[in-house]
């Protein structure tokens, strides 16, 4: 990166431009991952990406978010979250290729899911920003609602429920769009003053409100080949 590189952190002390700067950043940020990682995506169609390497890939993600959150201070947390957001959107490519494959309507299933993602992220960040409520209130009960989520999936691993799977997107389809409106509204209040790791957020309620919705507009939709 060259010297006139933006720190990603920006001190502020109640100035709406320098609240709009954060905002402005992590948008052109987080717009500019999204596109990678469905590059990304479509490169692990292309390729026939096997589960296990889209395993593969998710788990070096998962690394790449605490490299990510230690670079977060430098130019080199931009190539971090790049690297994040094209590794999960790799490891994404396997599951869509099995819905494209198996599923004679799946190519419809995948663009409807990507527009109904964008909708609900789009107008609920316009919520957030417009109504400048603050919706830090949430978190706590988020992150609970997350936990029961994820050990709800760990039990449906051993003891498979389609409509408890079918429940449990629902859950999470609330989950991360209540997040969204979390973390926007931590951008506005101050809460996140880092624009890399305000993108990160976002991405990854993107990325999962996008893998849950696919679940449930699959099964209820999905006519197979």
């Amino acid at each position: 990166m060259n010297r006139h590189f933006q720190s990603p952190t920006v001190t502020r002390a109640g100035s709406g431009l320098q609240v709009n700067a954060v905002i402005r950043n992590t948008y052109i940020l987080l717009s500019l991952t999204v596109f990678f990682s469905a590059l990304c995506a479509w490169f692990g169609v292309i390729t026939n990406a096997s589960p296990n390497a889209g395993m593969i890939a998710s788990l070096a993600a998962f690394g790449l978010l605490f490299v990510t959150q230690a670079l977060r201070n430098s130019g080199l947390g931009i190539v971090a979250i790049f690297a994040f957001t094209g590794l999960l959107g790799y490891g994404l490519g396997p599951t869509l290729n099995m819905i494209l494959h198996g599923y004679a309507n799946g190519p419809a299933l995948i663009m409807t899911t990507m527009g109904l993602t964008g909708i609900i992220f789009f107008a609920l960040s316009a919520y957030a920003m417009t109504s400048q409520k603050d919706f830090s209130f949430m978190g706590g009960f988020l992150f609970v609602l997350l936990i029961v989520g994820v050990i709800a999936s760990l039990v449906m691993l051993f003891f498979p429920m389609p409509m408890g799977q079918l429940l449990l997107s629902a859950l999470m389809v609330l989950v991360f769009s209540g997040f969204i409106l979390y973390d926007t509204s931590r951008i506005i209040h101050d809460g996140e003053t880092n624009y890399i790791l305000a993108t990160m957020s976002l991405y990854l309620d993107i990325l999962n409100l996008f893998v849950a919705l696919l679940q449930i507009i699959t099964a209820l939709a999905g006519r197979r080949d």
